[in-house]
């Protein structure tokens, strides 16, 4: 990728717009407030709710304990224009103007933060009964099915999958998760760390079926490829997610394989005076030696401050700030807090700290003698300071790492 369009020195910018009032929009406005920005700060969200916080939606605003998740953030105090139900659809960037359905909107920088889409089920459009978890609408619609008790059939045993199983377990549903690999949380951890997870699903009362294919689904019944059928009087899919990008499809802008915006190092795009940042966005890390993109919530939440900084300090020549963080992500499962830190996939070495058949246990993973992601169940000191030793880069001692009683940071070589 060349390197990217916005020039130290340039005149700064008057008017900053925010493409998407998810976290990773909402912090970026903040973040340009904190920074010292006077400008012109305008929010678009497609949705009409103040914006809000997501995790919330799979656990307490499901099962009813709370009405919303807005986001503590007094816009008309910050001076942040909220433009609220209004769909971004297009983007021309030779003429700084961002298309919307309420008509176009100029800017001299473009943040784009629309996140993430869920992977709708094929064949299962329009079917009564089937449901996304990924709005407060979609959370809104799904509380009654809870309160009822019906029979709920998920398909896709990831982290939302597994969440979402968790709240209809503790709602008294019966569950049944049906998972087309050999097991959970393929494609984001290795066999061997995500197999004792298989056993939650059965310790709270919920059914697992993998190697299990959706054929089609019915009005209540959900047809698998070996010809079960399963009650079900609600579908909930959660068979991932893609960048909510489609909208950039001739705006010139480079997506990558996944259809992400291709950011660099800074957060910048390929475009004149457009970043991007959060679930839409990958960017390359120095520390992992690839291009990585997460969707997680503190991938939005970080992000931000270096577009802010970025912004606010092209005018006056200074260096760009460079994004490399050390990924991180939770989940709420069955009864147990899971942490992960770091990028697991270049590792040359996977050492366990506990017994993965108990209630606390870390998975450790080094390249060479440094740590570069660990999973921790049940054991949030692990993950505090496992994080910092990654960041680090702290030399570690494997046998001494292996010890659980052994706090980490005492792990070192």
């Amino acid at each position: 990728m060349s390197e990217q369009t916005q020039e130290p020195g340039s005149s700064a910018p008057r008017r900053v717009v925010v493409a998407g009032a998810g976290m990773a929009g909402v912090q970026t406005a903040v973040a340009l407030r904190e920074q010292g920005f006077t400008g012109t700060v305008s929010l678009i969200g497609a949705e009409p709710h103040q914006p809000y916080d997501r995790p919330p939606l799979s656990k307490a605003v499901l099962l009813g304990k709370a009405e919303g998740s807005a986001f503590d953030v007094d816009f008309e105090a910050l001076g942040i224009e909220l433009r609220l139900g209004c769909e971004v659809r297009g983007l021309r960037p030779g003429d700084h103007e961002l298309d919307t359905e309420d008509g176009p909107v100029p800017y001299d920088v473009l943040v784009v933060a629309t996140g993430a889409e869920p992977i709708r089920l094929p064949g299962a459009e329009g079917v009564p009964g089937v449901h996304l978890l990924r709005t407060l609408d979609d959370a809104a619609r799904l509380r009654p099915v809870l309160a009822r008790r019906q029979d709920i059939v998920v398909v896709g045993a990831g982290w939302i999958g597994a969440e979402f199983a968790t709240a209809a377990r503790e709602a008294g549903c019966a569950v049944t998760v049906v998972e087309a690999a050999e097991r959970p949380l393929t494609g984001a951890l290795p066999a061997e760390v995500a197999a004792p997870m298989a056993g939650w699903y059965a310790d709270a009362g919920a059914v697992l079926r993998t190697h299990a294919r959706v054929v089609r689904v019915e009005p209540g019944t959900v047809v698998l490829d070996d010809g079960s059928r399963l009650p079900a009087g609600a579908v909930v899919v959660g068979i991932g997610a893609r960048p909510a990008t489609a909208w950039l499809s001739d705006s010139g802008i480079e997506l990558g394989t996944h259809g992400e915006i291709v950011a660099d190092q800074h957060l910048r795009s390929s475009a004149p005076d457009v970043y991007a940042v959060g679930d839409c966005a990958s960017f390359p890390s120095g520390r992992y030696g690839e291009r990585l993109l997460v969707h997680h919530w503190d991938n939005a939440l970080q992000g931000p401050r270096t577009v802010a900084v970025n912004i606010v300090g092209r005018a006056s020549g200074e260096t760009p700030a460079v994004y490399d963080p050390v990924p991180y992500f939770w989940s709420e499962q069955f009864g147990r807090f899971v942490q992960y830190a770091g990028h697991h996939a270049a590792a040359d070495t996977t050492l366990w700290r506990g017994d993965p058949a108990g209630p606390a246990w870390t998975v450790c993973w080094l390249r060479g003698d440094r740590l570069v992601a660990l999973l921790a169940v049940g054991r949030p000191r692990d993950l505090a300071q496992g994080r910092r030793l990654i960041e680090s880069g702290t030399p570690m001692n494997p046998a001494l790492l292996a010890d659980p009683a052994r706090p980490l940071k005492a792990a070192t070589a």
